[in-house]
């Protein structure tokens, strides 16, 4: 069973908003997954129609040990685990005046062990992971937002480990893992925002391996089926 975590959590929640303004946001309802039964009903809708940015600036000189550096900046997200039957309606959507955006600097020196840095922009994320005899996953997502916006600047020098730079940005992001016998899943996805995702990396004297990486990506999903047998 697996489930991706995620450390931001920058969300709106409006579950009492009017149905004609839901429908200009493109929120999606699904009665048919709403009726009563034993189990988990998890209805969950969010709009996000303002800004959210993260800034991370340092400066690392002399360390023992590891470093590690995290930055992220999300419009909605959701995380649902269960154990029992669940049926999942999810809408999320992010509007066409919020910026979702994260930026880091840092510069590492002097590092006995092994330095990570890791920077993520994510404008919709969603991850439902259950085990039980039924799982029904319905989500709609929508990105209207101007860019979702991943920026990484350092400058890393006399390592003793391994040094790994990774940029992610992602519009809509689905993850939906079980291994009940009955999981139905219908995903819709849309992205209609510029999604970027930017990484300048110097790395000098690193015992270690060396690792770079930058991805930008509009929609993903991804379904993880379990043999029962």
């Amino acid at each position: 069973m697996k489930s991706f975590k995620i450390l931001l959590a920058a969300s709106v929640l409006a579950l009492s908003t009017s149905a004609a303004f839901a429908q200009g946001v493109g929120t999606w309802s699904d009665s048919s997954q709403q009726s009563s039964g034993v189990g988990s009903q998890i209805l969950n809708n969010q709009i996000n129609l303002q800004t959210n940015w993260s800034s991370l600036t340092g400066s690392v000189d002399t360390v023992g040990g590891d470093v590690v550096v995290q930055g992220n900046a999300a419009g909605n997200l959701v995380d649902v685990t269960t154990m029992n039957d669940t049926r999942v309606t999810n809408n999320q959507t992010v509007g066409s005046n919020a910026t979702i955006g994260s930026t880091v600097a840092v510069d590492v020196n002097n590092v006995w062990g092994s330095v990570g840095i890791t920077n993520q922009a994510i404008c919709n994320g969603a991850s439902v992971s259950t085990d039980p005899i039924l799982t029904a996953v319905k989500s709609n997502q929508a990105c209207h937002a101007m860019d979702p916006y991943s920026e990484i600047n350092t400058n890393i020098s006399n390592i003793g480990g391994n040094a790994v730079i990774q940029g992610v940005a992602v519009g809509n992001k689905l993850e939906t893992d079980s291994n009940a016998p009955n999981f139905p899943v219908i995903s819709r996805q849309l992205n209609n925002s510029g999604v970027v995702s930017n990484v300048n990396a110097n790395v000098f004297n690193a015992a270690g391996t060396v690792g770079l990486s930058s991805s930008a990506v509009g929609n993903t999903s991804q379904v993880l089926h379990y043999s029962t047998n």
